[in-house]
């Protein structure tokens, strides 16, 4: 089956529930185990391919629909063989797809109306039953595939067979980056009249002031001013809940119309109260303030990078040298200033794929050369300075074995994992309970699905 990679993926990250409602005005097209495939996610997962692919898709919709189905089957037996998945895991992954959806689409509000759902509340419900399903089909992929290797004779009849079809793979143009950061601080001075002015709203608070006012004139936090979690500070959380270490434990610390001394986190100085103690739930209202960085901070830690790139470019220094010497970051110090990809774990970066912001920081640079410095933020972390190096570039190329052996390498392994997969999910098929809607029986499937 053609393009399995992508659809797998695509299965994972656009999937959608199925709610009651839904149930009622949607066909369902297969039944797997508990799992069930309505006849719009074939549609759904046509369109992203569609999508993806710009437009030339040769995936049949019994082929889209047997990968579901495998997915589904997957799914059912981590259930079967008590996969374990945290609730904090499943929020993590939430968070992080929501920041994503945030980041290519604009904002919440339009994540929310591009995939129709009702409001934020409903879209993150939703995504943590996906999420929760996508985590439970990795461990159990893992579980089965845990003892699958590949030999260096096996890689090279891989390659040489592709080579014999004609079939060699295209490879995106690759970058490694390495970085020198110079992080931001507020003076003492700004963090000591943060504490002075949050203590003094305290003391408000504490004589009769509302607190929701006090967070509205007050607070940096965004959510403030909205409608949904975190208006008027207002949030709702258990010891799983997806929130910062420093907030959760102050928040379960305080009793109920308590008031918590100031405290910092990576987002700034808060205070909480605790209104309400509802067993595992708490619901507490937070102002949070954020020191402010002067234009002078600013202009410096600009000024000393511009002046370590000068180094750098006169020879005085490798950018390596200026990594260990200089750079705030801790996790690039000890790699050469070396950034790694998120998405891979490994340091190559395919341009196609790369975050817009730093794609347009860096597609036009050669090999060897260095950005300006740059300000950047990472939210709940800190304010910093950067300037980034492009340290190799590979363009895009047909598969060679020589220069690519670890992706034809990581190739091989795939498809021997799929196959192992294949094995398993033939014996599965026999004792899952399946039920295919009469409108997909003239499917020509790969396994045996309809269990003739």
């Amino acid at each position: 089956m053609k393009k399995i990679s992508i659809l797998i993926a695509l299965l994972l990250t656009f999937a959608v529930g199925k709610s009651q409602e839904r149930l009622k005005v949607d066909g369902v097209a297969v039944v797997v185990g508990k799992n069930i495939v309505l006849d719009s996610d074939i549609d759904k997962f046509k369109k992203e391919l569609k999508q993806r692919m710009e437009g030339k898709l040769d995936i049949t919709d019994c082929e889209i629909l047997e990968e579901i189905m495998l997915q589904k089957l997957i799914a059912h037996h981590a259930v079967v063989d008590s996969v374990l998945v945290s609730e904090a895991e499943v929020n993590s992954e939430v968070e992080r797809n929501i920041a994503y959806f945030s980041q290519q689409l604009g904002s919440m509000d339009k994540v929310v109306e591009y995939y129709g759902f009702t409001d934020e509340e409903d879209l993150r419900k939703e995504l943590y039953g996906i999420q929760n399903e996508q985590l439970l089909i990795q461990r159990e992929r893992a579980s089965i595939t845990e003892d699958i290797d590949v030999t260096p004779e096996e890689v090279r009849t891989y390659f040489k067979n592709l080579e014999k079809d004609d079939n060699l793979p295209e490879f995106s143009a690759e970058i490694e980056l390495a970085q020198i950061v110079k992080t931001i601080k507020p003076t003492e001075e700004e963090t000591n009249r943060v504490y002075e002015k949050l203590n003094s709203i305290k003391k408000d608070i504490e004589d009769g002031y509302s607190f929701r006012l006090k967070a509205l004139i007050n607070s940096d936090d965004p959510a403030v001013s909205g409608n949904g979690p975190g208006s008027g500070g207002k949030y709702t959380i258990t010891r799983q809940s997806n929130f910062i270490k420093e907030f959760k434990e102050v928040g379960f610390s305080l009793d109920e119309g308590e008031i918590s001394e100031p405290f910092e986190s990576g987002f700034g100085i808060h205070i909480i109260q605790v209104e309400k103690i509802k067993g595992q739930e708490r619901d507490v209202r937070h102002i949070l303030i954020q020191p402010k960085v002067s234009e002078e901070e600013l202009k410096a830690s600009k000024d000393e990078l511009a002046r370590i790139k000068k180094e750098i470019l006169d020879g005085d220094i490798t950018f390596e040298e200026a990594v260990v010497k200089y750079s705030d970051d801790i996790e690039t110090k000890n790699s050469q200033g070396l950034i790694l990809n998120p998405q891979t774990n490994d340091t190559r970066f395919d341009l196609t794929r790369m975050d817009p912001n730093l794609y347009k920081r860096v597609s036009s640079l050669k090999a060897g050369e260095i950005t300006e410095p740059f300000f950047d933020e990472i939210r709940g972390e800190s304010k910093m300075h950067k300037i980034i190096l492009l340290k190799s570039k590979t363009e895009t190329h047909t598969a060679n074995f020589t220069q690519d052996y670890e992706k034809i390498q990581q190739l091989t392994l795939q498809k021997k994992q799929e196959e192992t997969i294949d094995k398993w999910a033939k014996d599965k098929i026999e004792d899952t309970y399946i039920k295919i809607n009469k409108d997909f029986k003239n499917c020509e499937f790969k396994n045996n699905w309809k269990k003739k």
